[in-house]
């Protein structure tokens, strides 16, 4: 007799579903799959957009104060992204997917408890990003390849971003909460309101509209955390409140929802890590080459972060799903919903690689006019553009392995990705290789990661 195959150990593997653990009237347990996903992510994707057009503007605004303003944004952005991608994607896939799996076996208390952990791990993990980067930033910014009146613009935009880092961290946690609940409304029109008015604080602040002060490049940084604070303060009445489906309570601390959390957050925060020590590092590439060189790179690449709206939109569908119906002993929906998402997310992204990598002017050309940053950005586009269906299969997999608490390959692709970044740019400012070169290594890292993201997949089974 031929050995069972993966999904026949899921479906034979799987606890016997029960009334008493498995509510019948939840909605994710049940239906067709693709439009439940899309019901789920498109208000994170429609929001997260939102805040990718406020990043275009403030880069726009920023672009206006002229090519040192446009290095010294490029130099914070990856650390920027760095503290995002671990409080949401790391950490906070953590919370949704420990949430997600205790609401699909009906225990909402421990939901509730865990929403509270969520906020003490935000305190702390808020506090050290501030001390770190107050402390150390001068000199990771000098390590990048900033000098002079960009390095002084980027400390004034860093040092204001990370004194609030601590009601960044707590939003971001709460807001992972409420979509492990399945509740991606509210957290999405939280960050709806907060985008709007950063869409207009931040301009202003940074050119000095209607008789605000001129800040330039560290008004950008002002208008964030004024943001934060305020939607902070309505996601805390709000799920204070009896129309919240997950309320956040004090509850005794607790070593098991505590590891609940970190035990998936730590591993998936070191693939957070890496895909922004990536940016930081070709950025310091980069700059062994100049000024014109970061900021054309800083522009390219800001194109990826594009992407990262509608895979993360996605992404945390995918773990609500998945860990919803993993808690209830569906493996077999489980699966097959993140492979449903992982596919139809690579389709999406694809055609505006295509379109970007064909005329790269479509993107740069917004920003500057400037020759040298222009070349620097296209080369980057035509190289790795095309190659974004492996980047949305890889993360789409990797929130999907976070629903399941099964993220070893995952971690393993980003491994690879990050290897082939961290070389290149190695060669680069060791003068051994090109910046060309540098691109085309860090495209052989993306195809990589993403054909073994598939094949971990496929070898993994996630019965419990």
């Amino acid at each position: 007799m031929s050995n069972p195959t993966i999904a026949e150990q899921d479906r034979l593997a799987a606890p016997p579903v029960t009334p008493a653990s498995t509510p019948v009237a939840n909605p994710l347990l049940h239906g067709p799959l693709l439009p439940m996903l899309i019901r789920l992510a498109l208000p994170t994707v429609a929001v997260l957009l939102m805040t990718t057009v406020l990043a275009i503007a403030e880069t726009y605004f920023v672009s206006s104060l002229g090519i040192a303003a446009i290095a010294a944004a490029s130099l914070v952005v990856p650390v920027v992204t760095l503290m995002g991608m671990v409080s949401n994607g790391g950490i906070g896939g953590g919370v949704s997917s420990s949430i997600a799996r205790a609401r699909g076996a009906g225990r909402l208390e421990d939901a509730e408890s865990l929403a509270w952990h969520a906020v003490i791990i935000g305190i702390g993990a808020g506090a050290l990003f501030t001390i770190v980067l107050l402390l150390f930033g001068r000199g990771l910014y000098s390590l990048l390849g900033g000098s002079g009146e960009a390095l002084q613009l980027a400390l004034g935009y860093s040092n204001i971003l990370f004194a609030g880092a601590i009601p960044f961290w707590v939003l971001m946690l709460l807001q992972s909460a409420l979509r492990g609940a399945g509740n991606v409304k509210v957290p999405a029109m939280i960050m709806l309101c907060g985008t709007l008015a950063a869409l207009f604080l931040s301009p202003a602040l940074i050119v000095g509209w209607l008789g605000l002060p001129h800040l330039g490049i560290a008004g950008a940084g002002v208008a964030q955390v004024i943001c934060n604070l305020g939607a902070l303060a309505v996601a805390v009445s709000y799920m204070r409140s009896p129309r919240s489906n997950l309320r956040l309570r004090r509850y005794p601390l607790r070593k098991d929802h505590f590891e609940a959390i970190l035990g998936i957050g730590l591993i998936s925060m070191l693939s957070a890590i890496m895909t922004t020590l990536s940016v930081t590092a070709l950025t310091a590439a980069a700059g062994v080459s100049g000024i014109a060189a970061i900021a054309g790179y800083g522009i390219a690449s800001r194109l990826d972060m594009l992407l990262i709206p509608v895979m993360f939109g996605f992404g945390t569908a995918a773990i609500t799903v998945v860990g919803t119906n993993l808690g209830a002993g569906n493996v077999a929906r489980a699966r097959k919903a993140a492979l449903v998402n992982a596919l139809f997310v690579a389709a999406l992204v694809e055609v505006l690689g295509l379109v970007v990598a064909m005329v790269p002017t479509l993107w740069l050309g917004i920003f500057t006019d400037d020759p040298d940053v222009l070349r620097v950005g296209a080369d980057y586009l035509r190289l790795v553009a095309p190659l974004y269906a492996f980047i949305a299969i890889t993360l789409e997999l990797f929130f999907a392995g976070q629903g399941a608490g099964r993220i070893g390959w995952p971690l393993v692709a980003g491994m690879l990705r990050f290897a082939c970044a961290v070389v290149a740019a190695v060669w680069v400012i060791l003068g051994h290789a090109s910046l060309h070169t540098a691109f085309i290594l860090v495209a052989v890292g993306v195809v990589g990661s993403g054909l073994i993201s598939l094949f971990g997949f496929w070898r993994v089974s996630w019965a419990r």
